[in-house]
């Protein structure tokens, strides 16, 4: 079983670039959300999007292409890619040909599609549940920028004394009546789990049931401040830690983390059937 440890974080890689699919490393979920309680069935549902911003390879003729690369990962994935070796793997195909349609866009985006469904579900065939678009320049203009909606949670003057996730500050208000609402935050920081780099994001909480004490949550949002933990585990935690203190009928969190290496992750968990956010960047990103 791949560890963190064992990836390429923190250590001195060559950067190859002719394709290669190995250089993807992938890690299991199910450590970390052991961690947090979950055994068996997940208690939520929904995908971590990717945004690869750094994506060039060669047309047949050898001339340069650039494009975006947009990537949907299921949350019911066995694994994560472990994200420094997604960019050594987006480098690889830096100096490769690829003479499909498009100029090699389509491709391109098959071959995405197959080595990280491969690598994150553990089967070749894991290319059917990883959604990939590829976007070509032509399309960059229609590329918005948009802030997550939301009340801001960061109006509020609060004290903050905790700097590690401290779920005991959440609470509700359980003998009043319940409400729906949508609240974001973009003081989110954490750390990644091997090298400590800080990890920067927007988090939006939206959910039915008894009112979340906003200043409560904002004060639990940046406990996560010096925290060591992937995306996708910082917004599992977030998840589990509402849903268990505060109880709400439904919940939704979905944070945006800014880019680093050119990739961007933005982790979605809903514990009710919707279609999944739009993914529009933040200025930030």
């Amino acid at each position: 079983m791949n560890t963190p440890e064992q990836s390429q974080l923190g250590k001195t890689s060559a950067y190859i670039d002719q394709y290669d699919a190995s250089l993807l490393f992938p890690i299991p979920r199910s450590e970390k959300r052991v961690e947090i309680g979950i055994t068996g069935t997940l208690p939520f549902m929904g995908a971590d999007m990717w945004t690869a911003f750094e994506l060039s390879w060669l047309n047949a003729r050898g001339r340069p292409q650039v494009a975006i690369a947009q990537i949907t990962i299921p949350c019911e994935s066995p694994c994560i890619a472990e994200s420094k070796s997604v960019k050594l793997y987006f480098n690889s195909f830096n100096n490769t040909r690829f003479a499909g349609s498009n100029h090699g866009a389509d491709e391109v985006r098959e071959a995405i599609a197959l080595d990280i469904g491969t690598a994150v579900f553990g089967t070749p065939r894991g290319e059917r549940r990883v959604g990939v678009r590829v976007i070509s320049q032509e399309a960059f203009h229609d590329e918005k920028v948009q802030e997550l909606d939301g009340v801001l949670l960061d109006r509020l003057d609060v004290e903050c004394t905790h700097y590690q996730p401290a779920p005991q500050l959440l609470t509700a208000a359980f003998d009043e009546q319940p409400v729906s609402e949508t609240l974001v935050s973009h003081l989110l920081k954490s750390n990644c789990l091997v090298t400590g780099q800080p990890d920067w994001g927007s988090v939006q909480i939206e959910y039915s049931g008894p009112q979340i004490d906003q200043a409560a949550l904002l004060q639990y949002i940046v406990s996560f401040r010096n925290h060591n933990e992937f995306h996708e585990q910082c917004v599992e935690r977030i998840y589990t830690d509402i849903w268990a203190r505060c109880k709400p009928a439904k919940l939704a969190v979905y944070a945006r983390y800014t880019r680093r290496g050119g990739v961007d992750i933005n982790p979605f968990r809903t514990s009710h059937p919707q279609a999944m956010p739009l993914n529009i960047r933040s200025a930030r990103q």
